[in-house]
């Protein structure tokens, strides 16, 4: 497998916890989105969206260039089952579903690059703005999380043990503190993030830990 991100995007820092995760090898394709790199030519030939992350996948049986995070991760959890990150009964399922897409549709696609590029440019925005832009975002997002997981969580967002909703967790707080957003409120979220600092794939996934990191 070949993975096509870049070390900072949080599209692409999930994806590769949930590789780690499942104790998976591969290989990495840096593409520099501060430079426009994901609109090469070469590169939209394989993910017509231009966009990070992109996952080719070669076997005997045939291949294919799988795109979008979520879709990747429920391949994933489909092609290599084991360790699970979904819990094996279909509530538990959906809610660590909910939990993922809140993060993954409602917060991340707000504060990612191209956005913050386009409130700069396009708005005039100072990082002051920017960072006041995503704080809007994640904090009522992290609020509701918080609450999810004094519901569900009992050492990770949902259960004991590593899910989905952690794939996307982690990547948004490290997001948060790129954006200088506080997080004092939120001890279910910082307690799972110093657990995962100390995890091995979570280590290996993340961004400073990257070939292309710079």
């Amino acid at each position: 497998m070949i993975l096509h991100g870049y070390w900072r995007s949080g599209a692409a820092y999930r994806t590769r916890i949930a590789l780690a995760l499942k104790g998976l090898s591969y290989e990495q394709q840096g593409h520099d989105l501060r430079t426009g790199a994901q609109k090469d030519p070469a590169y939209v030939a394989l993910n017509p969206q231009g966009m990070v992350p992109a996952l080719e996948v070669t076997s005997d049986s045939g291949g294919a260039v799988l795109t979008q995070s979520p879709a990747i991760l429920e391949w994933l959890e489909e092609t290599y089952p084991a360790p699970a990150l979904l819990p094996s009964d279909a509530f538990g399922r959906a809610h660590v579903r909910a939990m993922a897409a809140l993060i993954g549709c409602d917060i991340h696609p707000l504060n990612n690059l191209r956005v913050g590029k386009a409130l700069r440019e396009g708005f005039g925005a100072d990082q002051a703005a920017v960072d006041a832009w995503a704080a809007r975002w994640i904090l009522p997002g992290f609020e509701a999380l918080e609450a999810l997981v004094a519901r569900h969580g009992a050492g990770w967002s949902y259960g004991d043990a590593p899910t989905l909703a952690d794939c996307y967790l982690i990547p948004q707080i490290y997001s948060a503190g790129r954006f200088n957003v506080p997080l004092d409120a939120f001890p279910r979220l910082l307690a799972i993030d110093e657990v995962a600092r100390a995890h091995p794939a979570f280590v290996a996934a993340h961004p400073d830990n990257q070939p292309d990191a710079g």
